[in-house]
């Protein structure tokens, strides 16, 4: 049976459902958050270590156990700078990921986003792209790889844009259909379920979820 889990982004959408299904499970029996900012939430098997992203290396550590879920990600209206943009959605996962490697975790999980192509000319594909790739390469021992298209639910933040592109996807969902289905949008916690799921088996490889196969995990 698992018996640790790392969330790296429990903050975040994806990441805070994944949370709460972690905890709620018994499955694992201490969960980890790697946080910037201390979160309001207690539990017996909760913890949490406030730390500095740049100096990951610096709580290698820390991060041992089952599995490691990156939920990490940012928006270009949070973090205009390309070049931070790419420390936090392609940077900090794969060093997290080699460091898991070294840590002989059996796995890793990884939020990326359909449409990820190392060969886009759109600057967020293409990084999404590239973290693919990188973590490809890093030789662990299972890998998943979640690509969701728009997601759905509660944020604690608020993003007028993205609830106006989630209002228009209402619409046009049920007009997405055979190939067309991994563009619907989807529930992050599907997403987040899905993760959890997975993290409960047992096979070794790649394994890579697009957004319309996703739901089929849960």
């Amino acid at each position: 049976m698992p018996n640790k889990a790392v969330i790296v982004g429990a903050s975040g959408l994806i990441g805070s459902y994944l949370l709460d299904i972690v905890l709620e499970r018994p499955e694992y029996q201490e969960v980890l958050a790697l946080v910037r900012r201390e979160l309001p939430i207690r539990h017996k098997k909760f913890v949490q270590a406030e730390i500095d992203f740049d100096k990951l290396d610096n709580y290698s550590t820390l991060i041992n156990g089952h599995a490691v879920f990156s939920c990490l990600g940012t928006t270009q209206s949070k973090v205009a700078d390309q070049s931070a943009y790419r420390r936090i959605d392609h940077d900090y996962p794969l060093q997290l990921a080699e460091i898991a490697k070294r840590n002989n975790i059996t796995q890793f999980h990884l939020v990326s986003s359909i449409g990820a192509d190392p060969r886009s000319s759109n600057f967020y594909t293409r990084l999404k792209g590239e973290i693919e790739d990188d973590l490809k390469q890093v030789g662990l021992k299972c890998l998943h790889i979640y690509q969701p298209c728009v997601l759905t639910g509660d944020r604690k933040e608020s993003r007028p844009m993205e609830r106006f592109i989630i209002g228009v996807m209402k619409v046009i969902d049920p007009l997405l259909v055979g190939g067309l289905k991994k563009y619907r949008s989807i529930p992050a916690q599907t997403v987040a379920r899905a993760m959890f799921n997975q993290s409960l088996k047992t096979e070794a490889g790649i394994f890579v979820h697009p957004s319309d196969k996703i739901k089929s995990l849960t």
